[in-house]
């Protein structure tokens, strides 16, 4: 495949930068270029040092003065909830029985399943995201339809079936047994093709017996280069029901935590409620805490202490995510102009290059594809979005009045939306304008 040379402003993260004048933390180029050949970046950098490397003959896409940073990464959503995101008045365990489990129902039928896949992907590459870590339903088709979809767009993604054997509807049970057969076998057909992860899901606690919680266990120990995800300490009812399934156990991560699902791959939904002695289990197995902050407060369910987990003595591995359908919205601009404001509410205030650096390489790293993904350096994936600060009439007049890349990013992260992604590409190919 021909090479390609896309131009514009290149602003990319070596680390979380820890104040608006980190400057180490991060690599800006005015006029910088990305050169992709075969879906990978082979060099980054001003565009006078990489065009002279350059094949003869290549394409130049000239994106001048729109900013180009690695494609946003979303490291939790429920892709059966798209139709019913913005449902009104429940708080999480009646949401889901109410909203959720009705609609998860229908994706026993695989045509409807890759109907939703393909607009959920649709709204994520119009959004700028790249890279998601989705669930979704219990039927092994849901999860057949979302990787189909993925693998036809090439696409990085992490996904897997729902496990959940009790306190749902029949038509949305397994059993212990089956949920460790379909999910084995989704690992056989799906794991490691293209740029598709798979992740062993038990949806929580309580739609999982014990018994289920051994099978997930026993595929995490037969298949440890996988993912885990689940959710954790989302809500003060759901707490106090799970306390009450699995009484023995300390408190509510130490069910994981019993059962051997916690690690470096261990992706854990909202833990807004997690104390001292929960906030250490999950920093020394180095799991990850998934801040979700559109959904947390649409729910009522309460503020994610970023800052307090990010600087306590053991601090714990952050990601952020839309939770779709409780998320109200794909877009990880909008997630991370939320998640600024949950933070002042604890009384601090997250810096715009922190935001940025934590929907690219920070989820990147937490999501351990930091080598394929998160970032413009050469041998990575060539995901990108570029951002246009001046895409409505509102973002225009404050352009006016900005001066430095910092108040850039905060404006995009305050006041933008799909509007503002002119393009997203995905291993070098142009994919919102595609749609």
């Amino acid at each position: 495949m021909a090479q390609k040379l896309i131009r514009g402003r290149l602003l990319s993260f070596k680390a979380e930068s820890r104040s608006i004048d980190d400057h180490d933390a991060y690599v800006f180029e005015e006029d910088g270029a990305v050169l992709v050949e075969d879906g990978v970046i082979l060099a980054s950098g001003s565009f006078a040092e990489v065009a002279a490397g350059t094949e003869a003959g290549h394409a130049v896409v000239d994106h001048r003065p729109h900013l180009i940073l690695p494609g946003f990464i979303d490291a939790h959503a429920h892709f059966p909830q798209m139709q019913v995101i913005a449902s009104y008045g429940a708080e999480l365990l009646d949401w889901l029985n109410d909203y959720t489990f009705p609609e998860e129902t229908k994706f026993s039928d695989i045509q409807h399943g890759r109907r939703i896949a393909r607009l959920f992907f649709d709204e994520l590459l119009r959004n700028g995201t790249t890279t998601v870590a989705a669930y979704c339903s219990v039927h092994k088709e849901s999860a057949e339809a979302f990787f189909e979809e993925a693998l036809a767009r090439n696409l990085c993604v992490v996904g897997g079936k729902v496990m959940m054997d009790r306190n749902a509807p029949e038509a949305l049970t397994d059993t212990p047994q089956s949920s460790y057969d379909d999910t084995k076998t989704l690992i056989g057909e799906w794991h490691g093709r293209g740029r598709l992860n798979y992740a062993v899901t038990p949806r929580f606690a309580i739609t999982s017996s014990p018994e289920q919680m051994e099978m997930a266990a026993a595929l995490m120990r037969a298949f440890p280069d996988l993912h885990m995800q689940t959710h954790l300490s989302e809500n003060h009812d759901e707490i106090a029901f799970t306390r009450e399934l699995y009484p023995d156990a300390p408190d509510y991560t130490g069910i994981y935590e019993h059962y051997g699902l916690l690690g470096p791959k261990a992706l854990l939904g909202h833990c807004i409620h997690l104390s001292e002695r929960e906030a250490d289990v999950l920093s020394d197995t180095g799991s990850v805490a998934v801040f979700c902050p559109t959904s947390n407060l649409f729910l009522g369910s309460g503020l994610f202490d970023y800052q307090r987990y990010r600087k306590r003595e053991k601090p714990l591995r952050l990601a952020s995510a839309t939770d779709v359908g409780g998320g109200t919205n794909y877009s990880m601009l909008r997630t991370m102009d939320e998640g600024y404001k949950v933070i002042a509410l604890n009384g601090e205030k997250l810096n715009p290059l922190a935001s940025f650096w934590q929907i690219t390489r920070g989820n990147a790293e937490a999501l351990s594809l930091s080598e394929r993904v998160g970032t413009l350096e050469p041998g990575t994936d060539a995901d990108m979005v570029v951002l246009n600060a001046r895409a409505t009439p509102v973002m225009a007049l404050r352009m006016e009045r900005i001066e430095t890349l910092v108040e850039e990013l905060f404006l995009l992260q305050t006041l933008a939306d799909d509007r503002a992604i002119v393009e997203t590409y995905v291993a070098g190919e142009a994919a919102k304008s595609a749609l």
